[in-house]
């Protein structure tokens, strides 16, 4: 947990970082978008989401987040990883097209179930490395600005764009804040005799009770906390506020811009146009 860095921004000077938040917020929900639009076959799913992957990988070093941390952040994802690839076996597709793995006893198991649980894994993968770079790179207050200039026409409506910005920035600044508490209260009951890991699941259930309800006191007070420290310093969100710092679009950002939009347009064509690069480069594929 302590090494989780979804939600905590870490200071560099890197290119990421210089970027304007409102172009990394649309880059985030753009690649996203292409990561889960549905292909034509596996091939051409493995191939996009390769180069997807390889797209965001290089925007992860170029932001000095380690490849690590995403696993580290995965981890407790195992378990929804394993489970879709039981479902997956279990109730297998109407069509197999890559044959069968084994079978025993008449149970069939499909070489499609891993492929399908193979590309859930990676879009998870490339979600949370997609999220944490957005995360990592970007302020909260900059993340708030974003947001609330997103929801600026919202306003005619009487949406409370203001409120709402800055309760997901709050929301993802105390992502890492939780789990260091929830690190702290599992350290402070372990060493009063709670075994989180060994024992019945009765005993597990109990444990995981002395973790929840200290935790939810802690995050209460740091709710009060905040609200207070945010009323003294006349926070109304209400009002017009102004800002130390403006942004301007630079040619930096129309260049992430546009590079991230001909990523999502070439991915809207092949899945619109049904395309199978494959087929037209006379490969035969799955």
């Amino acid at each position: 947990m302590k090494n989780l860095t979804l939600g905590k921004y870490v200071p560099y000077d890197s290119l990421i970082h210089r970027i304007d938040p409102r172009v990394k917020i649309f880059a985030t929900i753009a690649l996203i978008v292409a990561i889960f639009l549905p292909m034509k076959t596996y091939s051409m799913s493995f191939l996009v989401e390769g180069v997807l992957f390889v797209v965001i990988f290089t925007a992860l070093l170029i932001s000095h987040i380690r490849f690590k941390d995403v696993l580290v952040s995965l981890r407790s994802l195992w378990f929804l990883v394993i489970f879709l690839l039981l479902v997956y076996i279990l109730v297998p597709k109407q069509e197999n097209v890559l044959g069968i793995a084994w079978s025993v006893n008449g149970w069939t198991v499909y070489w499609d179930s891993f492929a399908e649980a193979g590309k859930i894994i990676l879009r998870l993968v490339m979600m949370m490395m997609t999220t944490m770079i957005l995360t990592s790179t970007t302020k909260p207050l900059d993340l708030t600005y974003a947001l609330e200039w997103y929801f600026t026409p919202l306003k005619i409506f009487r949406f409370p764009a203001a409120e709402v910005a800055m309760t997901i920035s709050i929301a993802l600044r105390f992502i890492p804040t939780l789990l260091e508490d929830a690190q702290r209260v599992m350290k402070a009951q372990a060493s009063r005799g709670v075994d989180f890991k060994h024992g019945r699941l009765w005993q597990k259930i109990t444990g995981l009770t002395s973790l929840i309800v200290p935790l939810f006191v802690s995050s209460f007070m740091r709710s009060e906390e905040l609200a207070n420290a945010m009323e003294c310093r006349g926070y109304d969100p209400r009002l017009k506020r102004t800002r130390y710092r403006i942004f301007h679009i630079h040619v930096k950002d129309i260049v992430a811009f546009l590079f991230v939009s001909a990523i999502l347009s070439g991915v809207i064509v092949l899945v619109a146009m049904n395309i199978d690069l494959f087929a037209l480069w006379g490969i035969t594929a799955l």
